[in-house]
């Protein structure tokens, strides 16, 4: 299934019911006076958070949601039938934008939103009747329901969000701690998607993570995957930095470790060029691929070097299992 992020939307409640002029007609009963009932109120469009969706794909191929007009009043009193509502699901995490301001966020499984209200339905002639109108003649047309255009961006909730660069290993990260199986391969952007993985260490305890897809220098600009990918973890709370050393397996240590310091000054670069806020939160350093020799070997002076900035450093390997168990109490301490 594609992973569509973002979506255009026109929304139409539906039309209230006419109102009815009726007569009560019976034999016997010269004078029945007005029975026309009201018409029933318009059906609303609401947007419904739901945890089993993960994608506005289905509002690609639907971008009119209607709901249903109600019924018109009868007579004998009779309320004409209310429309009904239409009940969009959409992702966790969904933003509603109308002419660019944010105006709702669905955030929790559950939570609803109205996109639209229904029209109200319009009064019957029995409803006008008084001492001093005894036959009123009139009746309410109902009214039109709301139409809006809004724009739909989804923006992954997760507690943890691992960002690196292409092909250093988040997605085997993913797939070693959680129950997720996100695509892994040996070419770079193999993820073309954030995945979301529920990490779970005893009863009660658990997080989300996610797994960006791959960073490159001047992603903030549009840059390989860029920014379409990098709004995801404005809501996370922890983030975690893959760093690879390995490479190049051939070079020595000192190279080693320039580089993973080089991979992380460039993500808190693009992560501050996207949005500063994002180097207020709290952050750990992993470095990956622990099972081979040149990331083992080059693991002491990290860790040495990230220590001085207040970070702290895992060494793992998600081919072997190393370190797996320790980065996940420590991350479900920090949160």
């Amino acid at each position: 299934m594609k992973f569509i992020d973002e979506v255009s939307v026109h929304v139409a409640a539906g039309r209230g019911g006419n109102g009815a002029v009726s007569w009560r007609r019976e034999k016997y009963i010269p004078r029945g006076g007005p029975d026309g009932g009201n018409g029933g109120s318009g059906g609303a469009v609401i947007f419904c958070a739901d945890a089993n969706i993960n994608t506005l794909i289905d509002f690609s191929f639907r971008p009119h949601l209607t709901a249903k007009d109600a019924g018109p009043g009868t007579g004998k009193d009779c309320h004409g039938e209310n429309g009904q509502d239409l009940i969009a699901l959409v992702p966790v995490g969904t933003q509603v934008f109308y002419q660019g301001e944010l105006i709702a966020d669905l955030s929790v499984n559950g939570s609803r939103w109205i996109a639209a209200k229904g029209g109200r339905g319009g009064k019957g002639n029995a409803y006008f009747k008084s001492s001093k109108n005894r036959s009123p003649h009139l009746a309410q047309k109902g009214q039109t329901g709301e139409t809006f255009e809004f724009r739909l961006i989804l923006k992954s909730v997760a507690d943890v969000g691992l960002v690196g660069f292409p092909n250093v290993g988040k997605s085997s990260l993913v797939g070693a701690i959680s129950a997720a199986r996100p695509r892994v391969a040996d070419y770079p952007f193999t993820t073309l998607e954030p995945s979301l993985g529920v990490v779970f260490l005893s009863e009660g305890q658990s997080f989300v993570i996610a797994d960006i897809p791959g960073i490159i220098e001047g992603a903030h600009d549009g840059k390989g995957l860029g920014i379409q990918f990098l709004k995801h973890i404005e809501r996370t709370r922890v983030l975690a930095y893959v760093l690879d050393p390995s490479t190049n397996l051939d070079s020595e240590v000192d190279s080693a470790v320039t580089e993973a310091k080089r991979q992380y000054a460039t993500l808190s670069d693009e992560l501050c060029k996207f949005s500063p806020e994002l180097l207020t939160r709290r952050s750990i350093v992993i470095i990956s691929k622990g099972d081979i020799e040149i990331s083992k070997d080059s693991y002491e002076d990290l860790n040495r070097h990230f220590a001085t900035i207040g970070k702290k450093c895992f060494l793992t390997s998600s081919l072997v299992g190393e370190g797996l168990d320790e980065l996940k109490r420590s991350i479900f301490e920090l949160l």
